[in-house]
C-alpha cells in the first residue's frame, strides 16, 4: 500500500478598507503563497473566500481558507 495522505486546513484573514482592497488582497496572496513556500506544500486541494460583514451589511473583512495535502 502506498503512503496514506492526509487534509490540513489553514485559515488566513484580512481586513478590508474602503479604496485599499487591491492592496488587501495582494497581501492576502503573498501571505498564502510564502505559507506555501515555507511548508514545502506540493498539493493545494482547495482555496476558498469568504467576507465577513458589520451590522449594516457592509463587507469588512475576508476569510480565505486553504486545505492542502500534508
Amino acid at each position: 500500500m502506498g503512503e496514506k495522505k492526509s487534509w490540513k486546513v489553514k485559515t488566513f484573514a484580512t481586513e478590508l478598507k474602503i479604496f485599499q482592497t487591491n492592496k488587501e488582497l495582494e497581501t492576502l496572496d503573498d501571505q498564502i503563497n510564502r505559507f506555501i513556500t515555507e511548508n514545502h506544500i506540493k498539493k493545494v486541494i482547495s482555496v476558498s473566500d469568504t467576507t465577513t460583514s458589520d451590522d449594516t451589511g457592509a463587507t469588512i473583512g475576508l476569510i480565505r481558507v486553504l486545505m492542502f495535502e500534508a
